[in-house]
Parts: C-alpha cells; sequence; structure tokens
C-alpha cells in the first residue's frame, strides 16, 4: 500500500522531532540517500540556521559582559567625580561607555528578535526534512522489500532445482553400481578390469 505526505503529516503529530542534521543515527543512516537535492538543500539551510543560532547566542553573551563591565566602569568614575568634584576627562569618559551601553542595548535588542525567531524557523525546515526522510525510508523499504521477495523466489526456485539434481545424481549413482555390480558377476574380476578404470576415472575427476 502506497503512503502520500498527507499519511506521514498525520504520523508527525504531536510528535517532538529532533533536529535531524544534529542527529548522527540520521547521519548514519541516511547518508546514502544524501545524494536526494531536497535533503541537501534543506541540510544546508538548516544547518545555516543553526550556525546562526550558535552566532547570536555566542554574540549576546559577550555583549552582556561587555555591557556589564562599562556599567561597573561607569559607577566607578561616578563615585570618583562625587569625591573630587567635576572632572572633565572622567566625565566625558561616562559619556563615551553610555554611548556604547547605548550600542549594547540595541544588539542586544536586535539579538533577542533573532534569537526568537530562530527557532521557528528551524522548527520548520527540519519538520520539511522530516517528511522527505519519511518518504525517502517508505521508499526505500518498498525497493528493499520487492527485491527481497525476488531474491526470495530466486532462492526458492534454486534450492527445488538443486534437490531435483541431487536425486538425479543420487538415482545415476546408484544405476552406475548396479550396471558395475552385474557386469562383476558376469564377467568376472579379470574382464571387468576395463570397466573398472573407466568408472573409477570418471569418479575420480568428478570428485576433484
Amino acid at each position: 500500500m502506497s503512503r502520500t505526505r498527507a499519511d506521514f503529516t498525520r504520523a508527525l503529530e504531536g510528535k517532538k522531532i529532533p533536529v535531524l542534521t544534529l542527529d548522527n543515527k540520521w547521519h548514519q543512516v541516511f547518508q546514502e540517500y544524501k545524494g536526494d537535492k531536497r535533503i541537501q538543500k534543506l541540510e544546508k539551510q538548516l544547518n545555516e540556521l543553526i550556525k546562526e543560532q550558535g552566532k547570536c547566542t555566542t554574540q549576546s553573551k559577550d555583549i552582556k559582559k561587555l555591557k556589564a563591565k562599562l556599567m561597573k566602569e561607569i559607577v566607578g568614575s561616578m563615585d570618583e567625580i562625587g569625591e573630587g568634584g567635576q572632572n572633565k576627562r572622567l566625565e566625558k569618559e561616562m559619556e563615551e561607555k553610555t554611548r556604547l551601553i547605548n550600542e549594547c542595548n540595541e544588539k542586544l535588542e536586535a539579538y533577542q528578535d533573532e534569537l526568537l525567531e530562530l527557532p521557528a524557523q528551524i522548527e520548520k525546515l527540519n519538520y520539511e526534512l522530516m517528511l522527505i526522510t519519511m518518504e525517502t525510508c517508505y521508499s526505500a523499504m518498498e525497493k528493499n522489500s520487492f527485491e527481497i521477495r525476488e531474491i526470495g523466489a530466486w532462492i526458492k526456485n534454486i534450492r527445488m532445482e538443486l534437490k531435483k539434481r541431487v536425486i538425479r545424481k543420487q538415482e545415476k549413482e546408484k544405476e552406475n553400481q548396479l550396471l558395475y555390480s552385474y557386469m562383476h558377476d558376469i564377467f568376472g574380476a579379470e574382464v571387468i578390469e576395463i570397466f573398472d578404470m573407466e568408472y573409477l576415472k570418471k569418479d575420480d575427476e568428478e570428485k576433484s
């Protein structure tokens, strides 16, 4: 019975699908099917999104560290200004650090927006890759099942033919033994020598 994409879609309802390109077992099982252009395209796109997600996460952490460092330095500068009155150099440094903090906030907001969008994009591509994987898997299993039935039928026929030939061989050996025995009884050992030589020679050739 053939399956449609709708069948595979229903089968995936409520299922948690692992990210396939991060799944070693998926790579092992479907290594020979990666020539499929659909799989190649989705695998590439999915890996790019995962890479982008990792980049955004790393950059966000680095910016948060920088922001925390700048804020700590600003607090220290404020204390220093408070103790010694006005300090043009420190005030200028604080202004620059404040500007940098605002830049950090803008970048963090942009990364946060991207990190909110990426999981849905990854899930969508991964779902499509899973559907194609299921279609590929079913198609391969159908083809394999057909070949298994063909090979099974061939083996069955060969076994039957082999059995017939074994029986025929045994019948011929039995017939030779009867003929040899009869000739030996009629002519005796001396006259049957020629039959011994021919019979034994052929028997040795078959065994070698």
